[in-house]
């Protein structure tokens, strides 16, 4: 847009009066703004709203409320608008309630107090025809967590969710001839609860409304002059409402309090449960009346900037003390004349408009950025659910607080007129995408441009409106016309400029060129921030720029040509909220990109799991297809053409090898990657036709399903598009239990039990196997099945007909590459044949017949994929999704939920990509450990506490899963299809990735340390798998209180309060497991799910669960450290609680580590010529101890109960022991396992430490030192504990024999080095390792029953013991190095890096006359000798949490020297070269050199030794390695794949391909998410931003970055002091900002001031780099504080 066009539009704030304005439906034009119209002037698939209207609501009110149910439920309410788009209120029957609609832009959110538990709504609605003005102020008070419902519909409405409880803004027309204070109160009921308002058409069926009390209010002020008394009034409604099933009835209330304004009454209604309503003292009660109590309208409403002169003090908001003394009580109407509650001069005494009102708000409120919006609006969705509203804007932007972070495009001429920022709680609006000339995202299809008489937006003529009527019934107008005033001349100027931008920006054609994806050089992630220190400011912008073509305005990774690049797979992250059930699902890049999706896991596929390299050949030919029969009439000399087209099809992938003359006739394609959807776009330059398809999991239903959106635009500019098509899924699986292996293995047996069900009504098609296939006695007859229900959007009552029957589309092409059925029929004759689903596998198309779709124009398809346990549950499913934006919303709620996780660990630097990067870490870092949440905070104290100070918060974990995968396809991943989704994880995994759980979130408290502590076993190891913890109830009194309280008190109410008591009392449960036989029980309940959920885990006590498989690893206890050290740098003052103050319990395994004697055994070499010593078979099933778990059997559930678990002694009881005893236990187990060199530790528990694919070792009888070096850390660590804090330890008396015959054997070594001298163990050495092996072994063995006593050791004799122990290990660590390693290449032998591994040969034995399960003959070793391996990364990394930073330096230009850096990447490999190493060492020796463990580049170990070089302070190593070897600054086009997506390992130069040489495979969910996430923390928040001072001993906090300059963006408009600037999120919530005035390193630099926002609004400035104990307390309890700025 010009300047000149930008300046007239500001010139002439009138223009509103006529323009479509964000949220709201301009009172002149009769358009929805959802698109539905409301006086016939606008078209709706040839319907009007009001016919529409008729069509779902059409019922007599005086007709029976089962009949009225039986009809409502035909259109299953939305959470957020009705079926049909509610009606304006001069367009429903007269004195119905409808929704006052937002008008003047976005409201004001503003918490409130010092929690901002509350929120204020400050805001413009409509005002009545006539009024002088057009927009009222409104205000009131809601409390924070409550969700707002209808964002895209523009009404008012909010819900609590966890009770239910709604509020509704409303307006309604009063009776001739009443005003406010005469009309009946029976009036109020019969409006608000009108079949034919809004409240009723948002899906509330009630019944017997009725008014119970009405009382009118006065409120008088000499401020409010000249009308210094408002009247208003205020009722009780009572009603009921049917449930979901149709049968029950719930009694309701409502309190309405409504204001007057010309003739019609503003009423705020809440609606409540009757029951906690009128219960004495109710929070619910309290709630609702103080919410009522706090709504203005008029001047009251207005902030003090709109007003002349000073308004009183305003009452408190939330207590309605002040005006109940003021109330009359009114028992019959009564007549106070033509009263008005207000007139234009009270709404309004400044001259200035509202819209300009708007913008001195913002001002005074220094909002982020408040825009003033002038735009034509077009109102319909894209396929990927970007809209609402498209507009031409042009935006003014307070800049009083303006930083990288909140900044509005002001500088972008098109933009977006709905901001993405959180203005509403927290919850992010639905992101509206800008129509900028630069966009490189997908265009938006022409046909959601508003365009005008005289021409479109994409250049052709606007068709008459008698040619818009002879549209097909499948192709609407959803456009709103714009009513001009013709005495507005200038109106009429702005609104020709505005459209002449609007065809300037929207011909101009998509950016898809010929450019090819990755390696176009806009993925050159690596140059986007390498920044040697001289660059300009210019250069430095020019180079961070790179990073924006990146994404597009949805913040989502865009690859181009996509299906033509390298291949790779990837997933949605199966999140469909706490309140959902999940679907997982796998994308690949080829065809048309979802290789494979199901429920629970991948035994249960409703698209068959592959693995990804037959997932990358599978995908284009039997996933998702696409097929369009096509005629095209002449227009513009053009003749009549007809043809069939797949997009995405194979045979015109735009490879890299086409001539520059192919590409030009080839689609473009393009992919989107969001953190919770994912999109693929082609652009068919030759067919002129663009498709958009995009892909999401449905969140928050109780149903799961995956979805589809299908756009398909029409790029022609002259010639309509006669369109046929099929669209959806080539092979879909019927349900018949676990699946996966056996479509593997009798795929074409297994077709003999499918079929097709309900076929006779096409549309709702139903998948399933007869029974389930299996061949035994017991015949399981299948009732779940696949579903897929599909319509075309805005014809949500529609269902399309589904083609499941695969020979109709592709005959007797069994390769289904080509459609051959549709190459002699057409879809129409398909639809209207008979099909087959018998006895094979079907398909699922959904077909579309016979639609136009004009130039500029599109159609979009929604499609529902999902599962559910009986046919008849598909009707019910069809009523819910059909509607109206029903998916285009769930979109929307599917970005918002990963939004509200991510936003945790918000982050705004200098470069866009290094903070998308974070987010998405975070994310996946989330699925992998799990994203807590806190329950049981059952009133206002537990909102301020954490999970240690308040006994009834419960952590639970949500959303975490095993790393399974396309790639990773060795891995069984689970992810429950429930509320509350979880599914378990490995130790090492979910440990590893918790580890900044309470750096994040600090009221999360010590609950993982002691979750993982409890983990423990006696014997040293832990259990393999982790799964959510459990409640258990022991008290049958508390579990009858919490029934009675859910379901009710009354007698007819029995059966379920026994039930729901019954669940709770009789074993343990988790909520998902709760909520779930909630459902299957029908127990019906008075209260809300989450409310019942919060009061029973108040109740409750939570036990950690977790599975032993069939081996023990060697490093999983290293793991407790990190969440140690962890806890304290928030909590440095609770470490002696932590450690001494509570006890915890041993975990009980039945398998047992074996004794030498039985699993030492002589076999052959592999070549056969010799014998040697293996260790097999290291563990086993203990059959004393199975019998043991089994007295804890639940006899009903045939379960284990939470005791089977926990180690008992010999009188029954749990033995416990606090946190130091058990790390002190752990310390003795490792340290009496140190191999007979008393290097490393053995690896003697069946599995190796942290790298498996050494699995070979364990049988070379093998040890590391990565484990030697964290034995070291935790004796050290206990040394520093019981030094400082002088407290004894007590043991179990077992252990305390196993100390003693410890100590007795050191007597007997001495304190000689024994450095190497040759490869045998010297004597000395073997007899101490053979004494206390022999001495752990008897431990091991006597502790399957413990005694009950204990052996106290003082602090003294700890001291005098760990100092003794610490001496060995360091003993050790020398003959490691003295050993060293060696390799193919012997240079590293010379630079001293410490060795990782080592194993050993026994050269002498004696049998022991036994043989094993094998027949392999035991022996006893008699003597040893040490054997050695190359370079590994992983003992240097371990060895450097043991040195200081001088040491570490060392080390690290050691390996810059070593056969450990590839120096072409300039990264790290796991190892260097294994050339000549034995096959014995494990199944890394079978890959090729630079694949997977054999040298590649392993992202979680190199992200382990960066953040070792960032915590020795290497900051200038550190940064520097961050721009070769980490990600997102890698080079896009060798990696191959989102740059945003860390890949478990990257092909090394060692490959064999140099093609392959630096691209990523196993993406995501891997460790290295954790360790960049404790690289943010060094980088955002510093190594310990909590200590406790020495001298005072109180608490501190002192923030400490560690950030390069390039890094901080700039602010050249920011005052003095504050131009360069980073931001991000402390503790999930307080925005923290770091100012510089100039750019430079802050590498562990210290404020010199701070400054500290409350949540009242309040400001505290603290000089000096620390902040002292009570604001420090503050900061840590995270609720009081809105921010902190850091001056340096």
């Amino acid at each position: 847009m010009t300047r000149a066009a930008a300046v007239l539009l500001l010139l002439c704030p009138v223009a509103t009066a006529a323009f479509q304005l964000p949220g709201r439906a301009s009172s002149r034009s009769r358009c929805h703004p959802l698109g539905a119209a409301v006086d016939g002037d606008c078209s709706v698939g040839g319907k009007t709203s009001l016919e529409l209207e008729g069509s779902a609501t059409d019922v007599d009110p005086s007709t029976s409320r089962r009949a009225f149910v039986a009809n409502a439920l035909t259109a299953s309410s939305l959470p957020f608008f009705a079926g049909n788009a509610p009606a304006l209120a001069d367009d429903v029957a007269a004195g119905a309630a409808v929704y006052a609609y937002r008008s003047g832009g976005l409201p004001s959110l503003r918490p409130l107090g010092l929690t901002k538990l509350l929120t204020r709504y400050e805001g413009y609605v409509e005002a009545p025809k006539g009024y002088l003005r057009g927009q009222l102020p409104i205000a009131f008070d809601f409390p924070s967590d409550w969700l707002q419902l209808d964002k895209l519909g523009g009404g008012i409405q909010y819900v609590d969710q966890r009770n239910g409880d709604k509020l509704y803004v409303l307006r309604a027309t009063l009776p001739e001839g009443t005003d406010l204070k005469s009309v009946g109160k029976q009036w109020f009921a019969d409006a608000v609860l009108s079949p034919g308002g809004d409240v009723v058409r948002s899906g509330v069926v009630a019944e017997g409304g009725r008014a119970s009390r009405s009382q009118m209010i006065v409120d008088c002020s000499a401020d409010d002059a000249p009308n210094p008394c408002m009247a208003r009034r205020r009722l009780i409604l009572k009603y009921d409402t049917v449930t979901g099933s149709g049968v029950q009835t719930v009694e309701r209330r409502g309190l309405v309090e409504a204001y007057q304004v010309e003739n019609e009454a503003f009423m705020l209604l809440t609606t409540s449960n009757a029951v906690k309503f009128e219960q004495k003292g109710s929070k619910e009660r309290e709630t609702v009346d103080n919410i009522v109590a706090s709504f203005k309208i008029g001047q009251r409403s207005l902030p003090t900037s709109h007003t002349h002169h000073t308004s009183r003090g305003a009452r408190p908001h939330l207590d309605d003390a002040h005006y109940r003394s003021n109330m009359t009580t009114i028992d019959e109407p009564t007549s106070i004349g033509n009263a008005r509650g207000l007139d234009e001069e009270s709404c309004w005494t400044s001259e200035s408009t509202p819209l300009h009102d708007n913008i001195a708000r913002s001002r005074s409120e220094s909002l982020a950025s408040d825009s003033l919006t002038f735009g034509i609006v077009a109102t319909s969705p894209t396929s990927d659910g970007r809209s609402g509203y498209v507009s031409s804007t042009v935006s003014y932007n307070s800049t009083d607080d303006v930083t990288p972070g909140n900044r509005s495009s002001a500088t972008t001429p098109m933009t977006s007129n709905v901001s993405s920022a959180d203005d509403d709680g927290g919850k992010p609006l639905p992101v509206i995408p800008s129509m900028t000339a630069g966009n490189s995202g997908p265009r938006l299809p022409p046909r959601y441009r508003r365009t005008s008489k005289g021409g479109s937006s994409d250049g052709t003529n606007e068709r008459s409106d008698e040619d818009q009527r002879k549209r097909p019934r499948h192709v609407h107008s959803l456009g709103s016309r714009i009513k001009m005033s013709s005495t507005l001349v200038i109106l009429v100027l702005g609104l020709i400029l505005a459209v002449a931008t609007l065809v300037e920006y929207a011909v101009r054609p998509p950016r898809n060129g010929s450019d090819s994806g990755i390696a176009n050089e806009n993925q050159q992630g690596g140059e986007t921030v390498a920044n040697d220190g001289n660059d300009s400011i210019e250069e430095l912008r020019s180079r961070m720029a790179k990073a924006d073509e990146l994404f597009d305005e949805l913040g989502r990774y865009i690859i181009k040509d996509y299906d033509a690049l390298p291949t790779f797979s990837s997933f949605l992250p199966g999140v469909a909220g706490i309140y959902g059930k999940p679907v997982w699902s796998f994308y690949v890049n080829r065809g048309q990109a979802i290789a494979s999706f199901g429920v629970k896991s991948k035994d249960y596929p409703i698209m068959e799991y592959f693995s990804a390299n037959n997932a990358y050949q599978n995908t284009p030919l039997l996933g998702f297809r696409t097929f369009y029969q096509i005629h095209r009439g002449g227009g513009w000399g053009k003749g009549d053409e007809s043809f069939l087209v797949e997009p995405f099809d194979t045979g015109r992938t735009r490879f890299l090898q086409s001539s520059d003359g192919d590409a030009a006739n080839l689609p473009s394609r393009t992919m989107y990657i969001g953190s919770n959807e994912m999109q693929i776009r082609e652009v068919d330059h030759v067919h002129k036709i663009e498709t958009n398809v995009t892909y999401f999991v449905l969140p928050e239903e109780d149903f799961g399903a995956f979805i589809r959106r299908t756009t398909i635009a029409n790029l022609d500019k002259d010639r309509k598009l006669h369109l046929s098509v099929l669209d959806g899924l080539a092979r879909i699986q019927s349900a018949g239990g676990k699946l996966n292996s056996m479509l593997k293995t009798i795929g074409r047996t297994l077709e003999g039990w499918m079929g097709v069900y309900d076929a006779d009504h096409s549309s709702m098609p139903f998948f399933r196997m007869s029974t389930e296939p299996a061949d035994s006695e017991a015949v399981v007859i299948e009732e779940e099945g696949h579903f897929c229900l599909s319509y075309l959007e805005s014809h949500e009552k529609e269902f399309l007909p589904i083609v499941y029957d695969t020979s109709k589309v592709f005959g007797r092409d069994s390769s289904l590459m080509r459609p051959i059925g549709l190459l002699t029929n057409t879809v129409k004759s398909i639809v209207a044949g008979k099909q087959y689903g018998a006895a094979k596998t079907s398909s699922a198309f959904s077909a579309t017949e016979d639609v136009v779709i004009y130039p500029g124009e599109s159609i979009t398809i929604n499609t529902f994929y999902g599962k559910t346990s009986t046919i008849a549950d598909v009707p019910v499913i069809a009523r819910r999704i059909n509607q109206l934006g029903f998916a285009q919303y769930k979109l929307t709620r599917a970005r918002e939920l990963v939004k509200q996780i991510t936003s945790d660990v918000e982050t705004t630097t200098g470069n866009k990509l290094f903070d998308g990067y974070v987010k998405q870490m975070y994310l996946d870092n989330s699925l992998r450990g799990g994203v807590p949440v806190l329950l049981g905070e059952i009133d206002d104290q537990s909102h301020s506490l954490n999970a240690d100070e308040d006994a009834r918060i419960k952590v639970y974990h949500l959303f975490s899963r095993i790393h399974g995968d396309l790639e990773r396809d060795y891995n069984d991943f689970v992810i429950e299809p429930t509320f509350f989704s979880e599914g378990p994880g490995n130790f090492r995994d979910v440990a590893q990735n918790r580890r900044n759980d309470v750096i994040i979130n600090p009221r999360l408290g010590s609950f993982n340390v002691k979750l993982f502590l409890s983990f423990i076993q006696a014997d040293g190891y832990n259990p393999l798998s982790v799964e959510a913890v459990v409640f258990t109830i022991d008290d049958r009194g508390e579990c009858d209180r919490l029934a009675a309280k859910a379901v009710g008190f009354a007698d007819g109410h029995r059966a379920d309060r026994e039930k729901l008591a019954a669940i709770l009392c009789d074993g343990a449960f988790r909520p998902g497991q709760l909520a779930d036989m909630i459902e299957k029980q029908n127990i019906f309940l008075m209260t809300n799910l989450p409310e019942l959920i919060d009061n029973v885990a108040a109740s409750a006590s939570y036990h950690g669960m977790a599975v032993s498989k069939d081996g023990y690893w060697a490093d999983h206890w290293t793991y407790h450290m990190d969440l140690i050290e962890s806890y304290l740098q928030i909590y440095p003052d609770r470490e002696e609680e932590l450690l001494w103050e509570e006890e915890l319990p041993y975990y009980f395994s039945s398998r047992v580590v074996q004794p030498r004697a039985k699993k030492y055994a002589l076999s052959k070499s592999f070549n056969g010529k010799w014998n040697h010593v293996r260790q097999l078979n290291p563990t086993i099933q203990d059959s004393s101890r199975a019998k043991t778990m089994r007295r804890y059997m639940n006899n009903l559930t045939g379960w284990y109960t939470v005791d089977a678990h926990y180690h008992h002694d010999t009188k029954g009881r749990v033995v416990k022991s606090t946190p130091i005893a058990k790390l002190f236990l752990l310390a003795t187990m490792k340290f009496a396992t140190r191999d007979a060199y008393g290097m490393g530790i053995e690896y003697e528990g069946g599995k190796p430490g942290w790298n498996d694919a050494m699995n070979g070792l364990v049988g070379m009888l093998g040890s590391g030192m990565p484990e030697t070096y964290e034995l070291k850390a935790l004796l050290q660590y206990i040394r520093a504990a019981v030094a400082k804090y002088k407290r004894p330890v007590a043991v179990p008396e077992e252990l305390g024999v196993l100390i003693g015959e410890i100590m007795t054997a050191l007597d007997e070594l001495g304190d000689e080095a024994y450095l190497p001298t040759s490869d045998t163990v010297p004597s000395a050495l073997f007899r101490y390792w053979d004494a206390v092996a022999s001495a752990r072994e008897d431990y091991v063995r006597n502790i399957a029953s413990l005694s009950c006593e204990t052996m106290n050791y003082s602090p003294t004799e700890m001291l005098q013991l760990l100092d003794r122990w610490i001496g060995q290990v360091d003993l050790g660590i020398a003959r490691a190095h003295s050993v060293g390693s060696h390799g193919h290449d012997n240079q590293d032998e010379l630079l001293g890096i410490t060795p990782t591994y080592f194993s050993y040969n026994v050269t002498q034995w004696k049998k022991t006359g036994d043989v094993n399960r094998d027949g392999l003959p035991l022996v006893n070793a008699t003597e040893m000798a040490v054997a050695k391996f190359p370079l590994f990364l992983e003992g240097v990394v371990r060895m450097m949490k043991t040195v200081d930073g001088a040491k570490a330096s060392s080390i690290y230009k050691a390996v810059m020297k070593s056969g450990l850096r590839d120096e072409q990447l300039k990264m790290y490999t796991l190892s260097s070269s294994l050339e000549g190493q034995s096959f014995d060492m494990g199944r890394m020796m079978g890959f090729s050199p630079g694949w997977l463990e054999n040298q590649s580049v392993w992202l979680h170990m190199s992200y382990k030794y960066y953040l070792e070089l960032l915590r020795k302070g290497m900051h200038n190593e550190f940064f520097t390695e961050m721009q070769s070897g980490m990600l997102p600054f890698m080079d896009g086009a060798k990696y191959g794949r989102s740059l945003l997506e860390c890949s478990s390992f990257i092909a090394s130069s060692a490959f064999e391909d140099p093609r392959m040489h630096g691209q990523g495979f196993l993406a995501r969910l891997s460790g290295s998410t954790a360790e960049f996430l404790s690289m943010w923390v060094l980088m955002m928040i510093g190594p310990s931003p909590f200590r406790v001072n020495e001298e005072t001993r109180e608490l501190e906090m002192q923030l400490s970055p560690a950030l390069p300059k390039w890094l901080f963006a700039n602010n050249p408009t920011a005052v003095a002091g504050e131009q360069y600037s980073v931001h991000f999120k402390l503790f999930t919530s307080i925005n923290t900002r770091y100012f510089t005035p100039v750019r430079r390193d802050l590498f562990g630099d210290v404020p010199a001031r701070y400054e500290i926002g409350l949540r009242d609004g309040s400001k505290i400035r603290v000089d000096g780099p620390t902040i002292p104990n009570d604001l420090a307390q503050n900061i840590r309890k995270v609720v009081f504080i809105d921010f902190i700025h850091a001056f340096f």
